[in-house]
C-alpha cells in the first residue's frame, strides 16, 4: 500500500540527512545569482518549513544574497506528481518531497518506505539507509537532481473512521490511496480491499463526508492536517517509514561554483540533520496530543500483527518488481537481515 503525508505535512518525508553542520558558514562573494524555487506539501509553519527557511537564510549569508531560496509551501504548486512535473518543465528549480514524489523520477527511492513491516526501529531504518542513500543519490542524479538531504517523517500507521485492528477489518472500508497510482489501485483490488485515489486537498474532506473511511498516514501528519478528528481510531502498528528529500534540478545546482556548493551543503546537511530528530520526536507525540484530545489508540496483539505479517508474505512479490526494483528489493531486506544479525552478535 502507498504511504501518503508528507503529502499533507510534508513529510517527506520528506527524510534523512547524516552529517552536518550548524556552523557558520562565512561569506562566499564570488557565488553567480541563482534563484531556487522550492515547492512542497508542507505546512507554514511546521518544523519542515522551518528547516527550509534557516536552511535559506544560510545559503544567503553564505553567499552575500547571491543564491536565493524561496519556498512555497502548502502544496501551493499542487500535489508531489505535479510538482515533479513543474521542476521537470523548469518551472520549479527544486522540492522537498516524500517517496511519493521521489519514487515518479526514480523508483529505486520506493525501497526505503515501499515495503512494510520491514523496520521495526529506526536504528534498523538508519542503517539501512545509511548504506543506500549514496546509491540512491547516483540514480536520481542521473535523473537531473541533485538531493540537498534526506528526511522522514514518522512512521505510517493506519487511521480509520472505526474500530479496526486486523487486515480483514479494512476491507469493508474506503481506503485512501494516491492519485495516479493504477497499479497501487489495482494492486489493493486484488487483495479484497477498496482503493479511493485522491488528491491532499481531498482528503479531510473526503473523510468527513465518507468518501473514504481509512488512511494510511503517519501520527504528526494525522495531527497537523486534523486527520484525527474524522478518523479517531489508529492502529498503533508501524507499518512503514515514510521517507523523503529535498532535491534541487542538477542544472540549477551545476550553475554554482563547487567552492560555493560545499558552504550550501553544509547548510542543507544541518538542516536534514535538524529535521530528522524533529520530525521523530513530533512523531511520538503527537499520538499523545491527539489521544488528548479524543484519539482512540488500538493497540496491535501478537495475533493481529501475525496477521498483518501474513499479508507482507502476499505483497512482497507483487511490490518486488514493480513497485520496488527488484536489486534494491533485495538489497533492503539483505541489509536488515545483517544489521539485526550483528545486533544479536553485539548482544543489543
Amino acid at each position: 500500500m502507498k504511504h501518503i503525508g508528507v503529502e499533507i505535512a510534508a513529510i517527506v518525508g520528506l527524510a534523512m540527512a547524516f552529517h552536518g553542520s550548524d556552523g557558520p558558514l562565512g561569506d562566499v562573494r564570488a557565488a553567480q545569482a541563482v534563484t531556487v524555487k522550492l515547492g512542497t506539501l508542507a505546512p507554514s509553519g511546521s518544523s519542515y518549513h522551518a528547516a527550509l527557511i534557516e536552511m535559506g537564510q544560510k545559503w544567503r549569508d553564505a553567499t552575500s544574497g547571491a543564491v536565493r531560496l524561496i519556498i512555497y509551501p502548502d502544496g501551493t504548486q499542487g500535489g508531489e506528481a505535479n510538482m515533479v512535473r513543474m521542476m521537470r518543465a523548469g518551472v520549479l528549480t527544486a522540492g522537498m518531497l516524500t517517496v511519493v514524489g521521489l519514487g515518479d523520477i526514480e523508483p529505486s527511492v520506493n525501497g526505503l518506505s515501499n515495503l512494510p513491516m520491514t523496520f521495526r526501529s529506526w536504528d534498523e531504518y538508519d542503517y539501512v539507509a545509511g548504506k543506500l542513500t549514496p546509491r540512491l543519490e547516483k540514480t536520481l542524479l542521473d535523473k537531473g537532481f541533485v538531493v540537498l538531504f534526506w528526511g522522514d517523517a514518522g512512521f505510517v500507521r493506519f487511521f480509520s473512521k472505526t474500530l479496526a485492528r486486523h487486515p480483514d477489518d479494512f476491507k469493508p472500508m474506503k481506503m485512501f490511496t494516491w492519485a495516479g497510482n493504477a497499479f497501487q489501485v489495482d494492486l489493493m483490488k486484488s487483495l479484497g480491499y477498496n482503493p479511493v485515489p485522491l488528491e491532499t486537498a481531498d482528503i479531510l474532506p473526503g473523510l468527513r463526508t465518507g468518501l473514504i473511511t481509512a488512511i494510511p498516514i503517519t501520527a504528526n501528519q494525522a495531527l497537523m492536517g486534523q486527520i484525527y478528528t474524522a478518523a479517531p481510531n489508529m492502529l498503533d502498528m508501524k507499518w512503514a517509514v515514510l521517507s523523503g528529500a529535498t532535491i534541487i534540478r542538477k542544472n540549477i545546482w551545476d550553475k554554482i561554483a563547487p567552492e560555493v556548493q560545499g558552504k550550501l551543503r553544509e547548510a542543507a546537511d544541518a538542516a536534514g540533520v535538524k529535521l530528522r530528530a524533529a520530525s521523530r520526536k513530533e512523531d511520538l507525540d503527537a499520538i499523545t496530543a491527539m489521544q488528548s484530545k479524543g484519539l482512540k489508540v488500538n493497540p496491535a496483539t501478537p495475533e493481529v500483527e501475525a496477521a498483518w505479517r501474513e499479508l507482507t508474505k502476499i505483497l512482497y512479490p507483487q511490490i518486488r518488481g514493480k513497485m520496488v526494483p527488484e536489486d534494491i528489493f533485495d538489497e533492503v531486506l539483505r541489509l536488515v537481515a545483517e544489521y539485526r544479525a550483528n545486533s544479536k552478535g553485539a548482544g543489543k
